[in-house]
C-alpha cells in the first residue's frame, strides 16, 4: 500500500459455540461499521473503489486455521482485501454452558481486528 488514508480498530466476540470466524467477521464490522469515506473516490487511482487497498491484521486466539479467511474479505464491501492472522484475542469464561447454543465449553472468542485503507 502506498497511501494508508486511515485505520480503524474493531473487537468481535463469539459468545457462545466459540466460532473463531464469526468473532473475526464481528471485528471487522465493528472497525468499520461507523465509517464513511465520501472522498475516497477522489484520491484513488482512476477514482475506481475496487482498486482501494484494505489491509486487516486479526489478533486471534487459538487455531490460526480455523479463521474462514474468504468470510472475513465479504466483510469488506469494496477493494482488494488482504487479511493477515496474528496470535492475540482472548478465551475467557462467558460464564455458561449452552450445549443448544453449540457451545463446547463455557468460553467466548474475542478478536481484535486493525483494519488499515489506501491504495
Amino acid at each position: 500500500m502506498k497511501q494508508v488514508m486511515f485505520i480503524e480498530i474493531g473487537q468481535g466476540i463469539d459468545l457462545h459455540g466459540q466460532d473463531v470466524s464469526s468473532a473475526c467477521v464481528r471485528a471487522c464490522r465493528s472497525a468499520i461499521g461507523h465509517n464513511s469515506m465520501p472522498g475516497i473516490r477522489s484520491v484513488l487511482p482512476e477514482g475506481d473503489i475496487d482498486r482501494m487497498q484494505v489491509e486487516v491484521t486479526l489478533g486471534v486466539p487459538g487455531s490460526h486455521e480455523a479463521v474462514d479467511l474468504q468470510a472475513v474479505r465479504d466483510a469488506f464491501p469494496y477493494g482488494h482485501v488482504e487479511v493477515k492472522v496474528v496470535q492475540g484475542g482472548l478465551m475467557a469464561s462467558s460464564g455458561v454452558l449452552l450445549r443448544d447454543q453449540g457451545d463446547l465449553s463455557d468460553e467466548m472468542v474475542i478478536v481484535d481486528a486493525v483494519v488499515a485503507v489506501g491504495y
